[in-house]
């Protein structure tokens, strides 16, 4: 078994670390939050007091951060490259912008480490199954080395190109995600003000040519799925703040290529309304509250 560091244990990272944890590896785990490394230093894993700490004697380096700004922050601005052996794996799983992958990758390679972007999809329940989807960028050399650990947290792994491709491909997929819930919370709030049965209309579009992710396994009208966050009050899931940093991750990555986003960037408004009315912390599918205050 490998000896494992896992920094971030957030909603997405420690289940994600529990899974490594319950396989037999010995996990270092670092987080902000002390009750977070307690719950894992419940299930076996070493509690490390720093991030330097976590890395030191690793064989991977698995992260699980919020945003750009901490991963380049913690790689770059605190030099935890510098404490990390070069015989380590680094598999950095936040979703960021692409530019801050290949930076924080450029700066691994130079110092000879081998490092992985590989932002997942699947939402903490795929997290808590060991259900996830990687998306990576990198050397295949490097996934090849990784998917044994990456099987015991997921079950689907993909190669999306070099470094940085993962992240462009999973801004890709979340943009796209994002754009169907609001299409799916407005058909639905429009099939409800006309009359109709929120249950039996989602039924017919599961089974029609407006079916997708949203209307087979995460409606967003409250009732409809018992295990969806809309039946448990939008709490847990996919925060609607973390859409909206993901759309604006796309955003910039269209900015930057000058490509054409009009559904990409409408959703990205859409969200910023929603959080703006003070939801940004339920799960994305309450984006329907725009369509049904009540």
């Amino acid at each position: 078994m490998s000896k494992i560091s896992f920094i971030g244990l957030g909603n997405m990272g420690a289940p994600m670390a529990l899974n490594l944890a319950k396989a037999g590896h010995a996990l270092a785990v670092h987080d902000l939050v002390p009750a977070s490394v307690a719950r894992l230093a419940e299930a076996g894993a070493r509690a490390a007091a720093s991030a330097y700490d976590a890395v030191a004697g690793a064989d991977i380096v698995i992260t699980m951060l919020p945003a750009s700004r901490h991963v380049e922050g913690l790689y770059l601005g605190d030099d935890l490259l510098s404490h990390i052996d070069t015989s380590a794996l680094v598999i950095e799983c936040s979703t960021i912008a692409p530019e801050t992958a290949r930076k924080v990758a450029t700066a691994a390679q130079a110092r000879g480490i081998a490092m992985l972007d590989a932002p997942v999809s699947g939402g903490t329940a795929g997290a808590a199954a060991g259900t996830l989807t990687f998306i990576v960028g990198g050397e295949a050399d490097s996934l090849s080395r990784a998917r044994p650990v990456l099987e015991q947290m997921g079950k689907n792994i993909f190669h999306a190109g070099p470094a940085g491709a993962g992240q462009v491909a999973k801004i890709c997929n979340n943009m796209l995600l994002g754009v169907l819930m609001a299409g799916t919370a407005e058909a639905l709030a429009l099939g409800v003000a006309n009359g109709l049965d929120p249950k039996v209309l989602s039924d017919i579009v599961a089974k029609s040519s407006g079916r997708n992710w949203a209307t087979e396994l995460y409606n967003p009208w409250p009732g409809v799925m018992d295990h969806a966050p809309a039946s448990k009050g939008y709490a847990g899931g996919f925060g609607s703040d973390l859409m909206l940093k993901d759309l604006g991750l796309a955003a910039e990555a269209a900015q930057a290529t000058r490509s054409a986003i009009p559904l990409g960037a409408l959703a990205r408004n859409l969200y910023a309304m929603h959080g703006a009315a003070g939801h940004g912390g339920l799960d994305f599918s309450s984006i329907l509250k725009l369509y049904k205050p009540d």
